[in-house]
């Protein structure tokens, strides 16, 4: 299968193309900028793309990674399909449920697998949690925090045009675990965006989201912030912490402590390349019926908190 890129932001060179490996061949990239088209190719190989329409219609590709601003993703997307090409998107998947749904409807018009580029979840650091969970007795609370220090006042996050803001930025992925951890039951009870004079887009946010069992998940998110990047779980006999959940680098060794009673446990868990997973994921939807609906669900899923959260805040 050949793959194509359209855009070359800084996450297709530094984390796509290193995790691509075998699981594709990387056909070329597009941009709009031709002297950025050309660097990116003089130093990683592939076809040079006059524009992003150029690459589409270029019978040869199987399939795209988009890694573009969460206001082109759409657009961009809905394209690709058209052109009977599978799509790889980076998070969020759109800007709203409607243009979500309308991807997924189009794709499974077309027989074309679709995925939601949330890499964290992939990690074996997540496994590994959850068999932990039952050593902490009766769950009370699960705490999970993601935020970052502000970046350059020119970054896309800042940018209400592109689509930016906290929520569809870094508020997805404690969101996304939140959901994961709790189950298909699991919905968003109280909900806050936080917004900084001179910005148009939300800086920061929480929420609480709860399951049938009562089980609660408080989440905090911000994009300038002290770095946080972490999940704290507490139960009747025991508590679980990590601090690298979502941003673990392929080479980085994890810790996760687990405290019962007066015993405290270090786990130094292995690397493991998310990314390539993720990739390998996309791959596995492309060729499996079960795997693409099972994508669209938990795409369609993740869409629905993102526009629960909106409504409620």
């Amino acid at each position: 299968m050949k793959l194509g890129i359209l855009g070359t932001s800084d996450i297709a060179f530094r984390r796509f193309l290193p995790a691509l490996k075998n699981t594709f061949d990387f056909a070329g990239v597009a941009s709009r900028n031709a002297d950025k088209t050309m660097k990116f190719v003089g130093e990683y190989g592939g076809k040079g793309y006059a524009g992003y329409d150029e690459l589409l219609n270029d019978s040869d590709i199987d399939c795209v990674y988009i890694p573009l601003p969460p206001a082109l993703h759409f657009e961009w997307a809905k394209k690709a399909l058209l052109c009977g090409k599978h799509v790889m998107l980076e998070k969020p998947f759109t800007t709203s449920m409607q243009d979500t749904s309308e991807l997924i409807k189009i794709a499974e018009q077309n027989n074309l697998a679709l995925h939601e580029n949330y890499m964290f979840q992939y990690h074996s650091q997540i496994e590994f949690i959850r068999s932990k969970l039952s050593e902490l007795g009766e769950l009370r609370l699960m705490r999970i925090d993601f935020g970052f220090p502000f970046r350059s006042a020119g970054d896309f996050r800042y940018d209400k045009g592109l689509g930016g803001g906290a929520l569809l930025d870094c508020g997805g992925y404690p969101i996304k675990l939140a959901s994961l951890l709790l189950g298909e039951t699991a919905g968003i009870t109280e909900a806050r965006l936080d917004y900084k004079h001179g910005f148009e887009v939300d800086i920061s946010g929480s929420a609480t989201l709860r399951n049938k069992r009562g089980l609660t998940a408080q989440i905090a998110f911000g994009m300038d912030n002290s770095y946080r990047c972490s999940l704290d779980v507490w139960g009747s006999t025991g508590s679980l912490f990590t601090d690298r959940v979502f941003t673990a680098p392929d080479k980085f060794c994890p810790t996760v402590t687990v405290k019962t009673g007066s015993d405290v446990t270090e786990y130094k868990l292995k690397p493991d390349d998310s990314f390539t997973k993720s990739i390998g994921v996309f791959a596995e939807a492309i060729r499996s019926n079960e795997v693409r609906e099972r994508n669209n669900v938990a795409i369609i899923r993740q869409s629905e908190y993102i526009a629960k959260f909106q409504e409620i805040a």
